[in-house]
């Protein structure tokens, strides 16, 4: 039972570590070994990911007072090179937990896309990031009537809340096209999705080529509409990931880059889904399968 900020840390600690154990042929590093290592690096940052400590001057200045738990703190530019070159550790961290979380296997999901924002709408010709070179471009976010210069994270999530699968890309790409970017890596589900992944030849593809069923709201112009019962199903369905993007984006602030290059966002990125998914998990391996209960593993002490 977690009955404080310590157990959770603890919590986490153990299970990232146990990972790394499994995954030490891809940790292996020439030279001596950091004071810092590996296990405990990606702990606080997953941590301070929970805690909503996303920058890195929060994270550091939080776990001053907590050296009884990590006693080495590394330097804030030391911790963000090594998050950079342990993100696909970190990745690798979230998908091993997929495969011991049940609801993964859950044949029925939804789909959706966040914002990403690179840089600030009015900042963009000022800016000397990569981000350009890595496919940032200018994109509309029809739900919130704006338009942004940066990506778009696009999710697969099942309907116990867990994030499957993900893929980011530019903000001008439509969530059409790169929502059968993700399911073409998949087979045997049933997907969801809002009037923007409205398409016949592409949902009969998906039929005919991965047995995936995309349903899609028709729009109300449309002279094929769905009987109502089916149009309250996906409704309702939809306020899954609503739940979720709302989750990303209060707890783990997941619209907000503080990066200044592209591999920094994605080592974000990445430490956010998987906070997200570790988070399921504890809760899961605590007798509490809802997963709207993950706001109550970030401890205020």
């Amino acid at each position: 039972m977690i009955k404080s900020f310590d157990d959770f840390c603890l919590y986490v600690f153990c299970i990232v570590d146990d990972i790394c154990v499994q995954l030490a042929p891809l940790l292996e590093r020439p030279g001596p070994q950091p004071q810092c290592s590996d296990s405990e690096l990606i702990a606080m940052c997953l941590i301070g990911e929970c805690k909503g400590w996303d920058m890195e001057t929060d994270l550091l200045s939080n776990f001053q007072v907590h050296r009884d738990l990590f006693p080495i703190i590394p330097t804030q530019s030391r911790l963000n090179r090594r998050r950079r070159n342990l993100m696909f550790i970190i990745n690798w961290i979230r998908r091993i937990l997929l495969s011991w979380l049940d609801v993964a296997q859950d044949d029925q999901c939804v789909i959706d896309s966040l914002p990403i924002p690179a840089v600030q709408f009015h900042l963009v010709p000022a800016s000397t990031g990569d981000w350009r070179v890595h496919g940032a471009d200018f994109g509309k976010v029809s739900s919130k009537k704006q338009t942004i210069f940066g990506y778009k994270l696009h999710l697969l999530v099942t309907m116990g809340g867990l994030v499957l699968d993900f893929v980011l890309a530019p903000a001008s790409v439509t969530d059409l096209e790169a929502g059968l970017d993700i399911l073409s890596e998949h087979t045997n589900k049933q997907v969801v999705g809002d009037k923007a992944y409205i398409s016949e030849a592409q949902a009969a593809e998906l039929w005919c080529t991965n047995r995936i069923h995309l349903l899609a709201l028709p729009r109300k112009n449309q002279k094929k509409q769905l009987p109502k019962p089916v149009r309250r199903m996906i409704n309702a369905v939809r306020q899954i990931i609503e739940t979720v993007n709302g989750q990303l984006d209060e707890q783990f602030h997941i619209e907000t880059n503080h990066a200044h290059t592209f591999w920094g966002l994605c080592a974000r990125l990445y430490t956010k889904l998987t906070a997200h998914t570790l988070c399921i998990y504890i809760n899961r391996l605590l007798g509490k399968p809802d997963f709207l209960q993950i706001k109550s593993l970030a401890f205020p002490n």
